[in-house]
């Protein structure tokens, strides 16, 4: 495993993953939406879609990577960072390929990364009030985010506004600390990530960032959001365990442990 080093910044190659499911209808306003300069390479993980997502971005003249089967959205993202790091980034930006995230902030997030600000930065739907209303966000899923936003902070000792937002930037030295390998295939890999850099004491901002909610952009559905709420709270009962001496979980275990 490689061993991360603490330089206090990240600067260099910024690599932008896409983790895309059922995107051939979104893709290329997700990827035209990025700045130019602001990436050095951009690279999608298509989880065996059938729509045709992996020839549109090829198309595009994206670098595309397919997954052999549907593996799931944390498995997606799993291989989306391995191949990043792999590549030698030093800073990962992960982009949803729905264009649900407004890909013109990465210059902010990537910015707060170079100063050496914070070792995780999130786009944040909630950081201004109203905004996820104005973007189409259901009031249901509102007050779920808040309700769990609250007990998360509260748990963690962190001062967020939306925990489960998937639009994040990373340092090289923070996707390395974290051991993602033992984190869910699903949906529940973003609040693990979460509750990992809680644990690990990294530093984490937040950048406001539109809400987006239109037909074509992805949804978990009911049945998968009631399973990911309960998730979620079972990964805050893990971390309370764990900060209480109680369990030693392998998912607070730093790699190289």
């Amino acid at each position: 495993m490689e061993t991360a080093k603490n330089n206090g910044h990240a600067s260099g190659k910024v690599i932008v993953v896409m983790p895309a499911y059922k995107a051939a209808q979104t893709i290329e306003r997700a990827y035209r939406e990025i700045p130019p300069g602001a990436a050095d390479e951009v690279i999608i993980v298509d989880d065996a879609s059938p729509d045709g997502t992996a020839a549109r971005a090829r198309k595009l003249g994206i670098e595309t990577i397919v997954q052999p089967k549907n593996k799931g959205y944390g498995a997606t993202q799993k291989r989306c960072y391995a191949e990043a790091l792999a590549r030698g980034a030093d800073i990962i930006v992960m982009l949803h390929a729905d264009a649900q995230y407004d890909a013109r902030v990465i210059p902010e997030l990537t910015a707060i990364l170079r100063r050496g600000d914070a070792d995780m930065v999130l786009g944040s739907r909630m950081k201004v009030p109203g905004d996820a209303r104005r973007g189409g966000m259901p009031p249901t899923k509102i007050f779920v985010n808040r309700a769990l936003t609250i007990l998360q902070n509260f748990i963690f000792g962190t001062r967020l506004t939306d925990m489960h937002t998937g639009y994040r930037a990373y340092t090289r030295r923070c996707l390395v600390m974290l051991p993602i390998e033992t984190n869910a295939d699903g949906f529940l890999f973003d609040s693990q990530v979460l509750a990992q850099a809680a644990a690990f004491g990294l530093r984490i901002r937040e950048v406001a960032v539109e809400s987006r909610y239109f037909k074509e952009a992805s949804s978990i559905g009911f049945y998968n959001g009631a399973a990911y709420t309960f998730g979620t709270l079972v990964i805050v009962m893990q971390f309370l365990l764990m900060k209480l001496g109680v369990a030693k979980l392998r998912m607070f275990r730093r790699p190289a442990d």
